[in-house]
């Protein structure tokens, strides 16, 4: 068996270790962390997290919240075409895009403040609270349908305040847990994201039309309260989250560390551009609104698959190898298929391509991050890099409304393809910059093609 040195310990420095020879047995176990794909791991390589137990439990209380601030968000490209047919009909596209983008804005940038936030007051408490604030947000938004100014408050900031907290505590409860088996744990957590964008995005078009945009809103804030607060009380924190600081540029001295966090930033650009897009591009082709909210479900189920086999395959290959296949993918169906679909069955492959693409990302990065930094500061080093995001979830998809305005698809509601072409190649040009950031990551950590990384 071939194996290489790593500086990752397996086991969690949070528990407790009685002699100088239990020490002395983490660092051994460390230097067979990394291992070849054919390579199987040793049966006692991981034994102090329990990689199960009561692990499952929290697991699938994280999937539930993941539903549900997935959900809301992946499901805002129907929420928006009925918003721009009905009660703005005046307002830009690229005003609502940013209403969409705020609340997503909002969860990746105080990342770092809801860690602090939630060793202060536990994170069942924070990620209770911050599925309550989910569910008003929605529930307020309902009240705010003519009010472009109120969107942003309610569905902008209070739900974006909800899905922080409900996003931090998913991303870091398993660790808690799982070591092994984490990749299959966050996968497990991100399908719970996927499942919930899907159903959202199959019943909300018939709930709008059933409805109406207001109730259909607050039909959305009642459910979720009634099933997300239950899920965040199930929640139990093995051990308390260590004293970290809040910004830790330490990591920043990681060559690989960076890389990836400079490949996510840069790809979190374009995630959301063909889930806000697809139903007003879906128009623009000739096809009904119907068929639209079909692609955009289509795009959620693939996101689904693509965040549950994500996980293993980060077990199997290696989390960065998964990941750069992940980026690439999406550059390629962006620049390869999206330009070309001028009917319905090119466009399905897209979406069923970069709908796999984008739902991996948010397995795999958390999973490499776990990788490359010490247990004790896994919690900062994700906060960390979805702090990257920022920019990108705010600007993203404005920045794709604001070169539809330009080519005058926006307002028209048609044009075909050509009118979409600058936005689909800003997205796809952007996704290839991300997959050059972690090509030198891989590169950086292993030059090895075949090499489990």
């Amino acid at each position: 068996m071939s194996s290489t040195t790593t500086g990752l310990e397996i086991i969690h420095p949070r528990i407790g270790l009685s002699t100088q020879s239990d020490q002395d047995q983490i660092h051994h176990i460390g230097d067979i962390a990394q291992l070849d794909f054919d390579d199987t791991a040793p049966e006692n390589a991981v034994t102090a997290l329990p990689d199960g137990g009561y692990g499952w439990v929290v697991v699938l209380a994280c999937s539930v919240l993941t539903f549900w601030f997935s959900g809301l968000s992946g499901a805002w490209g129907i929420i928006q075409t009925a918003l721009l047919s009905s009660t703005l009909k005046d307002t830009a596209t690229s005003t609502t895009a940013f209403v969409g983008s705020l609340g997503i804005t909002i969860c990746v940038a105080f990342g770092l403040v809801a860690v602090r936030f939630m060793r202060l007051i536990g994170v069942r408490y924070a990620a209770t609270l911050g599925i309550s604030l989910l569910g008003i947000g929605a529930l307020t938004s309902g009240f705010t349908t003519s009010n472009v100014a109120g969107l942003f408050q309610t569905y902008g900031v209070v739900l974006g305040v909800g899905d922080c907290l409900c996003y931090t505590a998913s991303n870091v409860m398993p660790t808690q847990y799982f070591s092994r088996r984490l990749g299959l744990a966050n996968a497990l957590v991100k399908f719970g994201g996927g499942l919930g964008a899907t159903i959202l995005s199959i019943s909300l078009n018939s709930l709008i039309n059933r409805v109406g945009v207001a109730w259909a809103f607050r039909i959305l804030g009642i459910t979720t309260l009634a099933t997300g607060i239950p899920a965040a009380l199930a929640i139990k924190e093995r051990t308390p989250l260590p004293k970290v600081p809040i910004m830790d540029f330490a990591l920043f001295k990681n060559i690989p560390f960076t890389a990836v966090f400079l490949a996510g930033a840069s790809l979190t650009f374009t995630l959301f551009v063909s889930p806000f897009f697809l139903p007003l591009f879906a128009q623009s082709i000739g096809l009904s609104s119907n068929v639209g909210a079909g692609l955009v479900a289509g795009f959620n189920a693939c996101n689904m698959i693509g965040r549950f086999i994500a996980g293993p395959l980060c077990d199997r290959i290696g989390p960065l190898n998964t990941f750069a296949i992940t980026v690439v993918l999406n550059a390629v169906t962006t620049l390869a298929i999206w330009p070309v679909s001028s009917t319905l069955p090119p466009l399905v492959v897209f979406a069923t391509l970069n709908g796999i693409s984008n739902g991996a990302f948010f397995t795999t990065l958390p999973t490499v991050v776990v990788s490359m930094v010490d247990p004790s500061r896994a919690a900062t080093g994700m906060s960390l890099s979805i702090t990257g995001w920022t920019a990108g979830y705010l600007l993203g998809t404005p920045i794709a409304g604001y070169l539809l305005e330009a080519s005058g698809a926006a307002k028209s509601g048609d044009g075909g393809v050509d009118a979409y072409r600058s936005a689909i190649f800003y997205a796809g040009g952007v996704a290839m910059v991300s997959a050059g950031f972690v090509l030198v990551a891989r590169l950086v950590t292993e030059r090895k093609l075949l090499k489990r990384v």
